[in-house]
Order: C-alpha cells, then sequence, then structure tokens
C-alpha cells in the first residue's frame, strides 16, 4: 500500500478536498445517494479521514430522518423504502438510553437542520434533558404545528446564529436570553393564531441584541424602538397575518425611531396603516430597499405612504423601491402620486404596481420623472385603470436622460403615432427588455418600424413578469402586439414567431 501524502494529514487540505465531494443538492440528502455514498466511503477510508469525512456527511440535514436512521433499530424500518418522508414512528418505542447515545453521537456534528414534521418527536422522550442535543447547530428552521412548538427546546443550540420558526412558545425566551449572539430571526406563522402569542413575540424580540436580520408579524412600539437601536440590524421584514384586522403601532412616546444602519425594509400585509404608522415616525438614513406587497391600497393610502416614504431622511440611500397591490380600489384619484419619489435620485429599479399610479402620467411629468432617476435601470408603472397619454414623442424625449436604462414596463399611446423614425436619429442603445402590451395598436406595422429604428436592442415586446405574481395576466392587446412582433421579427430578418407554435 503506498504512503498517504504528507499535505493529507493537514486538516484544511482534507477539509478542502471533502467540500468539493460535498456539493451535491438537499434533494440527495439519502443514503442511497451517490455523493452520501462518497463522503461514507472517505469516512471509511482510513482514521485521519474518518472525522472531516463524517463532519460534513452530517453537517447539513434537510429533515430528521437520516439521524434516526442512524439508530440500528430504526434504519431498515426508515429505509424500507425509497422515500423516508414516509415513514411512520408512531407505534415504535422511543430511543432508549444505549440509542439515544447514537443519536447523539451523530446529532453533535450537525451545522444546519430543518425540522417540517412533529411525527417523531415522541421518540425522544429519553434523550437526557440536561445536555444539549444539537451543539453544534448553527442553523436551525423548525417548521411544525403550534401545540409541537414545545419541543424546540430538544433543538437549541448556544452557536446558534439563525432561526426560523412557524409558531411562537415560552421556550423562544430561553433562546433570545441564553443565545445573544442570534443574527437571523425569522418567526412566520402558519395561521392566524399568533394574535394570542403577540405579547410573548414582542417581549422576546426586545430580548435580541445582535440581529442583523428580522423577519416576524407587526410589532408594537415598543419593540420597533428597540430594533432601531440596534446597530447590527440591515434587515427588516414584517409579515401580516392573512386574517388580522388591527395591529395598532401605538407610541408611548413623542421620539422617532432611528434605524442608523438599515438598508431592506419589507412590507407583506393587508393594508397599509401599519406601514404608513411605522415610515412616518422613523428615519431610515442608509436605506437602499424598500418593498411593500398590500393587498388593497386606496388612493388616499397610497400618496400618504408616498409622502411617508419621502420624508424619512432616505433621499439620497433608497436604489429600489416596489410597491404592489393586486386588490380592487373604489374612489377617484385626486393628485399623482409619481411625484413623491423625485427626490429619490439614486433609484435604479422603481416598480409601482397598483391603481391610480399613473394617473396625470404625461409627456411633461414622464420627462420630470427621468430626469430625476438618471440611474434608473429597471422601471415598472403598472396602471390598468389610467388611460395612457404619454406618446411614443414623449417616450424617446424622456429616454435620454436615462442612459443605463435596461428594462421598461408602462404604457403609452400606441394609437396616436406622433414620431417619424426616418427623421430622427437617436438610439437607446441599453434598453433590452420592454413591455407595452396594455395600451391598445392601430397600426402595427409603424409601431414596430418606430421600435425597430430607435431601440435596436429590443427583439420583441413582451411581459417577462411571473404571471402567478400579477394582477394583469393574459391582457386585452395581446394580439396587437403579437402582430407588431411579427413585423419586428421581419424586420430582424427573422422568421415571424407564432406565440403558441413555435413559427408561422
Amino acid at each position: 500500500m503506498h504512503q498517504m501524502h504528507q499535505a493529507l494529514f493537514v486538516c484544511e487540505i482534507l477539509l478542502n478536498i471533502f467540500t468539493h465531494v460535498d456539493q451535491f443538492p438537499p434533494s440527495s440528502y439519502h443514503p442511497k445517494s451517490s455523493a452520501w455514498k462518497s463522503l461514507a466511503a472517505l469516512a471509511r477510508t482510513c482514521k485521519r479521514f474518518h472525522e472531516p469525512a463524517m463532519d460534513l456527511l452530517w453537517a447539513d440535514m434537510h429533515r430528521i430522518e437520516p439521524l434516526l436512521g442512524c439508530v440500528t433499530r430504526l434504519y431498515p424500518v426508515i429505509y424500507r423504502n425509497s422515500k423516508m418522508y414516509l415513514w411512520s414512528s408512531q407505534d415504535i418505542e422511543p430511543l432508549s438510553e444505549h440509542e439515544a447515545r447514537q443519536f447523539l453521537r451523530h446529532a453533535s456534528r450537525v451545522r444546519s437542520l430543518r425540522v417540517e414534521n412533529s411525527k417523531h418527536f415522541h421518540l425522544f422522550t429519553n434523550l437526557p434533558t440536561d445536555k444539549c442535543v444539537f451543539p453544534s447547530l448553527f442553523s436551525l428552521s423548525f417548521i411544525v404545528d403550534h401545540p409541537y412548538a414545545r419541543y424546540l427546546h430538544l433543538f437549541l443550540s448556544p452557536t446558534l446564529r439563525r432561526c426560523n420558526l412557524s409558531a411562537i412558545h415560552p421556550d423562544f425566551t430561553y433562546i433570545a436570553t441564553r443565545f445573544a449572539a442570534l443574527e437571523h430571526l425569522s418567526i412566520e406563522p402558519f395561521d392566524d393564531g399568533v394574535a394570542d402569542d403577540l405579547p410573548l413575540l414582542l417581549n422576546s424580540v426586545r430580548l435580541c441584541k445582535q440581529l442583523a436580520t428580522l423577519f416576524c408579524p407587526p410589532l408594537d412600539w415598543a419593540a420597533w424602538k428597540h430594533i432601531s437601536n440596534l446597530p447590527t440590524l440591515l434587515t427588516v421584514k414584517i409579515s401580516e397575518p392573512r386574517r388580522a384586522s388591527h395591529w395598532p403601532l401605538s407610541r408611548s412616546t413623542h421620539d422617532s425611531a432611528s434605524f442608523c444602519n438599515l438598508t431592506g425594509l419589507f412590507f407583506y400585509v393587508n393594508t397599509a396603516a401599519y406601514t404608513i404608522a411605522a415610515i412616518r415616525h422613523s428615519e431610515f438614513p442608509s436605506l437602499q430597499e424598500f418593498v411593500m406587497k398590500v393587498s388593497v391600497l386606496p388612493l388616499a393610502e397610497a400618496e400618504q405612504l408616498c409622502r411617508a416614504l419621502s420624508q424619512c431622511k432616505a433621499n439620497q440611500s433608497l436604489k429600489r423601491i416596489d410597491i404592489i397591490s393586486h386588490g380592487l380600489t373604489s374612489g377617484e384619484p385626486s393628485s399623482t402620486v409619481i411625484t413623491q419619489f423625485f427626490c429619490f435620485t439614486q433609484l435604479r429599479t422603481l416598480q409601482l404596481d397598483f391603481f391610480h399610479c399613473c394617473f396625470n402620467l404625461d409627456n411633461d411629468l414622464l420627462l420630470e420623472a427621468m430626469e430625476s432617476w438618471p440611474h434608473i435601470r429597471s422601471l415598472e408603472l403598472v396602471d390598468l385603470d389610467t388611460v395612457p397619454t404619454v406618446t411614443f414623442r414623449g417616450l424617446f424625449t424622456a429616454l435620454p436622460q436615462c442612459p443605463n436604462l435596461l428594462s421598461l414596463d408602462m404604457s403609452v399611446d400606441a394609437v396616436r403615432i406622433d414620431i417619424d423614425p426616418t427623421a430622427e436619429s437617436f438610439q437607446h442603445t441599453t434598453l433590452e427588455s420592454l413591455n407595452l402590451t396594455r395600451s391598445p395598436v392601430a397600426d402595427a406595422e409603424a409601431v414596430a418600424r418606430i421600435l425597430f429604428s430607435m431601440l435596436p436592442r429590443i427583439e420583441q415586446v413582451c411581459d417577462q413578469r411571473d404571471p402567478f405574481e400579477t394582477w394583469d395576466i393574459g391582457g386585452q392587446f395581446e394580439e396587437q402586439w403579437d402582430e407588431v412582433n411579427k413585423h419586428l421579427d421581419l424586420l430582424n430578418g427573422r422568421e415571424p414567431q407564432s406565440p403558441e407554435f413555435g413559427t408561422y
């Protein structure tokens, strides 16, 4: 047998080599997978390989069944078919003291664990309560029904930095107090019963001192004020339960909350009331991303939201704004929303996708908008309720103000042709994605010639957004723009493409 090269006695080199062996997808976390077998074979090769190979073999667990499979008695039961998740342990006795040691020996190597069901929890009845089951755990995703959240203590570790929960339980307070170094906390309940746990949630969040990312239901003012004082906090995501009726953000003082280092602020809510209150009484001097997806956004609330956003001291930092609402609203528009965003001169991405967001948008206002956003790369203005008044001349007068624009999605008056492409020398050579398909077309060939002459990188005019996340699926003018695209194909020397069958 050849002598082992001295380099293989260096632990760092071994780990580097074995890490490449460990590059396999989560779906392959099964002892019958080739990647698993490779690491297992390395662990059996020699004593020098055993520890680093075993550490990698058990480092990332996307389910708990493989860990239970290391118990001799359970292995044939778990792996009698190829799908571990079909296995039921309800009629199996809990782990004995000896089997618990088998389990703990492998559990000590786990760095990342995802628990998605509670059907095996009764097997852990005899595990020692004074011993940390997962002493090396760095990331925990505990996605179980609310009654089983009481088993959370089994999965806690002093090394924990990431924690994703689907329910609140008193054990969470234990996490917040003992694991002060927790950096990423996500609490996204399955049901609307989270309101009953709100005091526990708020008290627990106020105990976290080192958070970088927080994803949770709406907070009260005390908790909101607390997280604003965390210098480590970079991202906050607020998710409102689907049927929640009221989440008051009552203020106990007149002080504002200043999030000095926060760069990302996200709201997934039913109404804009909570978001407006939170922004109106806060400052975000470092904010780079603001996203709100709201079920219903009446124009009055849209105006309040945009005004509050323009006054939160993020004028020189915001690079992305997404405001999306797919719910129908009533009432007539009374002013222009878009002007509230002119102060954000560093914008790279702006997506306004709600009724009346483009009210009063004409050639002059579009020019003023694009002059305000010289760095914009993606612009999406979606408003099905507004008749487009921006013409092609207005569009091509404004486009030179945004030389870096890559993607444009808006409505134009494509019926009234007010520009002669043969008399124009301007071309926008950066724009590569264009969607005008919510506008009617009278002369498809004329529109195609305008686009061909002035936008050389546009091959097709189409909606490239995810149809499952948009509210204007299909489009009543789809056939008219298919005709435009056929003319674009001919002008570019291509065989016209059929939207359904490939080619004509």
